[in-house]
């Protein structure tokens, strides 16, 4: 399975996706093919929030270790 790396540009009057290194024209795309653009879209910024979501997590967590770290030193 080919590693696909997608991204949408716009030109002056149409717009284009490169994929693999090669750039399509997205109105020369079949409707299926179009879908499956729109879906690597929403699926890559899906992605993103939840890197942002784990991120948060990872902080938090970080916190909470140090916070438990400070209350068992006071125990000795």
């Amino acid at each position: 399975m080919a590693n696909q790396r997608m991204t949408a540009q716009s030109q002056e009057q149409s717009q284009t996706v490169t994929i693999d290194g090669k750039e399509y024209q997205l109105d020369q795309l079949t409707e299926s093919a179009r879908n499956q653009v729109v879906n690597l879209q929403v699926t890559d910024q899906e992605i993103q929030r939840l890197q942002h979501q784990l991120a948060i997590a990872q902080t938090a967590r970080t916190a909470y270790s140090n916070e438990l770290k400070s209350e068992l030193d006071k125990l000795g």
